[in-house]
């Protein structure tokens, strides 16, 4: 794995052998619309975003990325077609993702608990919604907390409204209930609703389609951070067992998260065919990014590598998450991109992108990375940052900064992660180079700084 890591940090921008020829099977092909196409309309003279979260997706998983476990032929597609980036880096759970995307701060700042979001906190919702976007978040929201979760804060999270957004279609507020077999969702309201014989991601795409369809005369933001492809592992609708399974009790299977990889890849197709029959393709910057590392039941192979998932892990297979940009006209067809990025990029790219500015008292963390996907020249990051403490155990192993080759924590501990991305030994001190040293140095003032 060492080998392979290092190799990755050495190449700049790669294209991957096959790429050219890497067509999706009819087979995973969305169903034709039996609707016909809409009235056409003028050019939107403003930018849509489309933003998709995975749940529980590590960088390995993807085919576009080396992955060779799993079925993903839209996102390959979206890849080929736009940027997919080598460098991307969230944190290791969910929560924590989540916050920082949405608010464009490390969670030192405005971390308030795990399953919560601190409602005072403004996120890209409100930026995008003062700046005349209909706003929309469909999926998982696990942002206001259980009971355990809030009596563990001392305080309740946020429900979506709170968080920015006009509409909404959600599992897991203050319920949780299935997310997949029979879901148990929230639409627009705060008492949820079971539906019967449905299968979650299915509610969730027809409701994108609709939001996108009702809304394609005015600027949108979806948010769409997918139940997929987290656990518990059951059949999807396109899998033979899906009719025999029984969901009760939370029985799952491993064996069946290469279907839930493949469903969610579908979904994805199915997004980017409204988009197309829309005639919003060119006016809709889209945004795919996994949250954090693959579970660790999951064991993926990635080139001639076994990948075990890391989720929970600070190591690379719990952090490193892929990264697509997609939008035609704009972003040019089969670029790699080895710039770092984290998650509090994704703000100050969104309001760039959208052209408009975010607040002056606005603490801004992040680095907008617009101007990489338009090909324009601009600052990139020499690091990325990380503060994780989930459950408040104040544990300083977990804070840490890294570059493409060295992370050095909180505590003093030095890896060279490129020969080493499972970080089983400390770099010893006396090996420094002036140069290592200076790096070091670096590094420690950036853990300084954001305390």
């Amino acid at each position: 794995m060492g080998r392979f890591w290092a190799l990755l940090v050495l190449i700049g921008v790669v294209v991957l052998p096959g790429c050219d020829a890497m067509e999706p099977p009819s087979s995973s092909e969305p169903p034709p619309s039996s609707e016909p196409p809409p009235e056409p309309m003028p050019p939107p003279t403003w930018t849509n975003v489309v933003l998709i979260l995975a749940d529980d997706l590590g960088y390995e998983t993807i085919g576009a990325n080396g992955g060779l476990s799993y079925q993903t032929p839209h996102l390959d597609a979206l890849a080929q077609s736009g940027m997919r980036f080598t460098q991307a880096y969230a944190t290791p759970q969910c929560t924590p993702s989540r916050v920082q995307i949405m608010t464009g701060k490390y969670n030192f700042r405005n971390y308030i608990g795990f399953g919560l979001l601190d409602p005072s906190e403004r996120t890209f919702a409100h930026f995008l919604r003062d700046a005349g976007y209909r706003t929309a978040v469909v999926g998982k929201w696990q942002l206001y907390g259980s009971p355990e979760q809030q009596a563990e804060a001392g305080r309740v999270g946020a429900w979506p409204e709170e968080a920015g957004f006009d509409e909404y279609l959600l599992w897991n507020i203050d319920d949780t209930g299935s997310r997949y077999r029979d879901p148990l969702l929230y639409a627009n309201s705060r008492t949820p609703t079971t539906y019967a014989g449905a299968y979650g991601p299915d509610v969730f795409a027809d409701y994108i389609d609709d939001f996108m369809e009702g809304h394609r005369q005015e600027p949108f933001f979806l948010y769409y951070p997918m139940a997929l492809p987290h656990r518990p592992f059951q059949p999807t609708p396109d899998h033979p067992d899906y009719e025999v399974f029984d969901p009760t009790g939370g029985h799952e299977d491993p064996a069946y998260f290469p279907a839930n990889v493949a469903y969610m890849d579908k979904v994805v197709g199915r997004i980017v065919q409204q988009l197309e029959r829309l005639g919003l393709r060119e006016h809709t910057l889209l945004l795919f990014v996994g949250d954090n590392g693959t579970s660790q039941q999951i064991t993926s192979q990635f080139g001639d590598q076994m990948i075990q998932g890391g989720k929970g892990s600070t190591t690379m297979a719990g952090t490193h998450v892929p990264l697509i940009a997609n939008w035609p006209g704009t972003i040019g067809a089969g670029q790699v991109n080895d710039n770092l990025i984290d998650f509090t990029d994704f703000v100050p790219t969104l309001m760039h992108a959208t052209q408009h500015t975010l607040p002056e008292d606005f603490i801004k963390d992040g680095v907008s990375f617009y101007s990489q996907l338009t090909g324009r020249p601009t600052a990139v990051r020499s690091w990325v940052f990380c503060h994780y403490d989930p459950h408040g155990e104040q544990s300083t192993h977990r804070r840490y900064v890294q570059n493409r080759a060295w992370k050095l924590y909180q505590n003093g501990a030095l890896f060279h992660i490129a020969e080493d991305p499972d970080e089983l030994h400390p770099f010893p001190e006396e090996e420094l180079t002036p140069d290592l040293l200076e790096l070091k140095q670096r590094f420690e003032m950036v853990l300084d700084r954001l305390r």
